[in-house]
């Protein structure tokens, strides 16, 4: 395959070019609010399986249908009458925006979407580029993050190419993602309604505008990869070459951990208000209490230590809560060893 096109989305003849890609079969990689997916036609199963190819992607991972509006939400789902009112509300608070609901899906949408499960992960991104390409295209688009299965997401252009260049046909290049993590994923259908993967929507906000409480999937080292229920509950993922090792949240504990690790060279993504001593390659983060620029230089902060070499990355943990829940589901999925 050639080198995979980059495309500037300021530019209408890119665009174009883009969009004619997506509706013909080809894999272009283009900029949400989250990260950079990896895009294909979603009402074809040939064409969605060079996602797979493309991204050494295990077929049992299901994606996620990125829509232009939700006008276009009868194309792939169907939503039963009797729950028609709480994914209405949902729809109108987080759409466009880093939300994706499981839905039932409609005949349209081959098994190669939903690795053979009835629920179809949908969402309408906010992102400028994200709209105008998928209004371009006027086709739903199937679109997991546009990197090599289980590493490091991409929040930029240059991301995606180093893991996939000349395995796709395009890249849209629209600047840095914002959020920065992926988007919250959530089955509207159960009561409690079930949050699989968290995000910048977080639970409180879910149940504020349906008043329905949201319980959390718990995945288990002993699911096997058929029971997955949802994208993004693989237990590894998020991964950077280096071994990642987490510390509870504080400039002491950090210090600590820095000063009882003695092999190779080590790597620390680092809060910018923090000043740490020793002998380790510091790659600066976001202020410690800004937990929204935290998500939107984590995966580049990782992404730039795997760049120079580090043997271990050293990363301070978030306490819970808000998106800080997100940095600390994709830190500890990355981290774990197996």
């Amino acid at each position: 395959m050639p080198p995979t096109l980059h495309l500037d989305f300021s530019n209408p003849a890119d665009l174009s070019r883009a969009a004619t890609l997506l509706r013909d079969g080809g894999l272009v990689a283009f900029a949400t609010e989250t990260v950079y997916g990896l895009g294909a036609n979603a009402l074809s199963g040939a064409f969605v399986a060079r996602i797979f190819a493309a991204k050494q992607r295990p077929s049992w991972d299901p994606l996620i249908v990125h829509l232009a509006s939700v006008e276009q939400l009868s194309q792939v789902a169907l939503v039963p009458e009797e729950l028609a009112g709480r994914v209405a509300a949902l729809a109108d608070a987080f759409w466009p925006g880093p939300l994706t609901l499981l839905l039932p899906r409609s005949s349209a949408v081959p098994d190669a979407v939903t690795a053979g499960r009835e629920l179809v992960g949908v969402r309408v991104p906010a992102h400028p580029a994200a709209r105008a390409l998928l209004a371009a295209a006027g086709v739903p688009v199937a679109a997991p993050s546009a990197n090599l299965f289980g590493h490091t997401s991409p929040t930029t252009a240059a991301h995606v190419l180093a893991d996939l260049d000349g395995r796709i046909d395009a890249v849209l290049d629209a600047g840095p993602t914002s959020i920065g993590v992926e988007s919250t994923v959530l089955d509207p259908m159960q009561t409690p309604m079930v949050l699989y993967r968290p995000g910048a929507v977080t639970a409180a906000q879910l149940t504020a505008v349906t008043g329905v409480a949201v319980e959390v999937f718990v995945p288990t080292a002993e699911a096997q990869p058929a029971s997955m229920p949802s994208p993004g509950v693989g237990i590894r993922h998020y991964a950077p070459r280096a071994r990642l090792v987490l510390v509870e949240g504080s400039l002491s504990a950090l210090q600590a951990a820095l000063a009882a690790i003695h092999v190779g060279k080590i790597g620390v993504l680092l809060p910018e208000d923090w000043a740490l001593k020793g002998d380790a390659v510091v790659q600066r983060w976001g202020r410690w209490d800004n937990p929204e620029a935290l998500a939107a230089r984590l995966f580049a902060g990782l992404r730039a230590l795997d760049d120079l070499g580090v043997a271990v990355i050293l990363c301070p943990l978030p306490e819970a809560g808000g998106i800080r829940d997100a940095i600390r589901d994709r830190l500890e999925k990355a981290a774990r060893t197996a």
